[in-house]
Formats: C-alpha cells, structure tokens, sequence
C-alpha cells in the first residue's frame, strides 16, 4: 500500500483446495477482473485415510501461473493471497522439502493421537478428533522418529506451503489455520499443553491479512511478476467463502447448502460450544461464530436422483406444510446444532407421494437452520441483521422460498460464491477499505 494506506495494485487471490486451484484478480476498486482454475487430481482416500502429494499442489499451481502469465495479468499484480482447505497439514524440513505427504482435513486414522490429546487439552478446543490439525502432526511426526537421521522438520499447513511457495522461505500461519492445532485465539497465544504433544517448534501465528514477505525475485522473474509484490497472510476456504458473500458487519450471517449445512454468524465475542458443535474464529474486531451440520443435499439425494428433484421442485406446494417434523440426515450422528454422535434420523413417516416426501425433508433442513441460526443468536447475544446463502443449494426453489418464509430472518443470496474472491477481501478489511 501507499503512504496513505491505500491498496496500489491487483490482488491475486487464491483458493487451493483438495481436487483444484482456483484464481482471481481483483483492483485496487474491489473490482474482479479475471478468474481461472486448474484442477488436480483427487486425493488418495480409503475408508479413514485422505492424503496427497504436495507435488500435485506444485505441478497445478506452475500451470496455472503460466497461464495466468500467457494472459498478461500477473505484471500488475501487487499481492498475493490465499486460502487454503483447514486441517490439512505435512511437515517440512528447514529447506521447505516436504517430508511427508499431506493428510487431508478429513483423514481419520490418528485415532490414539486424539485419545491422547482428550488428556491435555480443554473440552472447548478445536484440536479435538482425529481429524483435527493437532491428532495428524502428532502422527506424522511419529512416522518420522521411524527414520532415525530425519531431524529438523516444522509443521505446514496447506496454506503455509504455498506462502512458502511465493517467498521461498518459511512464513508465518494464520490464526484461523491454527485453530484446529490447538492455538488460542482469545489470549492470541500457543497454550503450553499444545507444546507438550508435539516435538517440532510451533509456527509464528499472525492475523489474516498480515504482510508475511515478499515475493521470491526467482518466482517474480520465472512468472513475470514485479519486483514490489507482498504476499499476506490468509485463510481458510470456509471464511474465504464467508467473505465472498458480501456478508461483513456485525449480526450478518451466511447459509451453505451442499453435501452438508453450514451457518456462520458474525459477532462482537467468540463462543466455544463443544456440546452444541460450536467455534469461533478471529476476524479483525469480530468473530466467526458457527457450526456445521450433517443434514444437507446428500440427504436427498439419498432418496432421488438430481433430474428427479428437479421435476418434483415444480410439483411442490410449499404453502401445504406436511408437519412431519423431519430430522433427515444420511446416517446416525450429528454436530451442530445438536452434538449428538448417535442422534438417529427422522425421515418417516413417509408420504405416498414423493412431492410432499421431498418438501418434509427441505422442510426439515430449514427447521434445522432455523434451530442453528435461534442457538447461535442465543448464545452469542447478537441479533441476526442479514443470512446470506451460498451453495449448491441455492438452485433449489423450494428450499429457498421456505427459508425466506420460515426463517425469520432476512435472506440474501451472496454477492459471490467464490473463495478466490473472498480471500481478497482480506485486503479490502486490513486497510479499511
């Protein structure tokens, strides 16, 4: 930025996720000018295992660098920022080499590491579950003290790897990255149980949207980038996505409807439910109050194929409320807003008809939404101003206009969808713009 604490240049902003790269380049005005994607093959999964190379991460970001040179738009670039899937992490030695492959955010198999971190950790962490940050380092590193002469490594979140990527040097992470590693984002500190599960030094933790270097001269001359261009801390695709809705002030909230439901709300302080499936992340003076829940598009798609919802979405009469009171989810267990491992799906009775079948289980969604969005405004004291809604399900006309009429809340579809964009907004927060 200049003297006057204005942007100065295009943004490129990132989201790197587990099957692509997806690009945008947004104005100093907030304006996108370009987008791109390059897509990557999936990970390696079987039952509780999910990893993958980090050389899949670099052949798909070298090719769509080249392609966004081909298309004259890095010249201008000034900045770089990314988000990132949370909770997929590797270690690194000192030279920035992977050392391992990364364990992606739904890998299981640290099941002992999470036993042993339920005896460190408060209950209001998010470095619980063997999904979790922490249970997968510790994992990892345990793989590693297998091999006797590996020493020196550190911990890297997918984000951290590619900010590593632009500056070729070790950078600092995020705050949000680091929730689920067990960082303190109320004391903005590591806490010292985090310490003792670990062997490898815990990284330096900024804030989302902090200068963190400089762009590589050896990256700048091989993509013809400037010579001036800050890469700045980021995020995670959640939040990323978060931004891009338009969503900003205090009490606005945003709906994603996809294989699951998300909710996220904005407020003055952070809660930390465990028994409600609730956390929190740091966003500038605010907070990222939310929780997701199991139901979502995969529970009907369990009972109809896609072209049959699409034709059973016109026959729907949303004004004839089936008052079946359905929790559907696709198997037993739920996070949010009831945390409850064996909670048991409500889909029966079941209507002769499948018209009014599939309008109690959209009806049943937008009952839980409305139970998440009552909860999360009960908690946290702060009265919802506007839910904006992103995701796949915004295409399905019922869902949308029960929600608008069963909600209580005012609804909005997001300005954006995409967390390339979202990511950007970072600047747009950080220099009050």
């Amino acid at each position: 930025m200049d003297i006057n604490g204005s942007l100065i240049g295009n943004i490129l902003g990132l989201d790197v996720g587990t099957s692509g790269i997806r690009a945008t380049v947004v104005s100093p005005t907030n304006v996108l000018l370009h987008t791109d994607q390059e897509e990557m093959p999936f990970p390696t999964r079987d039952n509780t295992i999910s990893e993958q190379s980090p050389a899949v991460w670099e052949d798909s970001l070298k090719r769509l660098l080249k392609r966004l040179q081909l298309n004259s738009v890095l010249p201008e670039i000034k900045y770089i920022v990314a988000d990132a899937t949370s909770s997929t992490v590797l270690l690194m030695d000192d030279h920035l080499t992977p050392l391992t492959p990364a364990l992606m955010y739904d890998d299981k198999r640290a099941v002992e590491q999470a036993t042993k971190i339920t005896e460190y950790a408060p209950t209001n962490s998010a470095a619980h579950g063997s999904s979790s940050t922490l249970a997968k380092v510790m994992w990892l590193e345990e793989s590693l003290q297998q091999k006797p002469s590996q020493k020196g490594y550190k911990i890297a979140h997918q984000i951290d790897w590619v900010n590593s990527f632009f500056t070729q040097a070790s950078c600092p992470t995020d705050a949000n990255n680091a929730l689920k590693l067990g960082f303190d984002p109320v004391e903005n500190k590591w806490p010292d149980w985090v310490q003792q599960l670990v062997n490898s030094p815990l990284p330096e933790v900024v804030m989302p949207g902090t200068v963190i270097g400089k762009l590589s001269p050896a990256i700048a001359d091989t993509y013809g980038f400037s010579n001036e261009v800050q890469v700045l801390a980021g995020t995670t695709d959640s939040i990323a996505a978060f931004l891009a809705s338009g969503a900003k002030k205090l009490g606005d909230a945003t709906t994603s409807l996809g294989s699951t439901l998300c909710l996220k709300l904005l407020t003055d302080k952070p809660i930390f439910s465990p028994e409600h499936g609730i956390y929190s992340h740091i966003l500038g003076d605010l907070w990222l109050v939310g929780g997701a829940s199991n139901t979502g598009g995969a529970v009907l798609l369990k009972y109809f194929t896609l072209p049959e919802i699409i034709q059973l979405l016109d026959e729907i009469d949303i004004n004839q409320p089936t008052n079946l009171d359905y929790y559907p989810l696709l198997t037993p267990g739920e996070r949010f807003p009831i945390a409850n491992s064996d909670l048991q799906p409500k889909v029966s009775p079941r209507p002769s008809d499948d018209q009014n079948f599939l309008l109690a289980l959209i009806e049943g969604l937008v009952g839980i939404e409305k139970l998440g969005y009552e909860l999360l405004e009960q908690l946290s004291s702060t009265q919802i101003q506007t839910i904006y809604t992103a995701g796949g399900g915004t295409k399905n006309t019922a869902w949308m206009a029960l929600r608008a009429n069963r909600l209580g809340y005012k609804t909005k579809k997001a300005a954006q969808t995409d967390a390339a964009f979202g990511v950007t907004q970072l600047l747009f927060r950080s220099f009050g713009q």
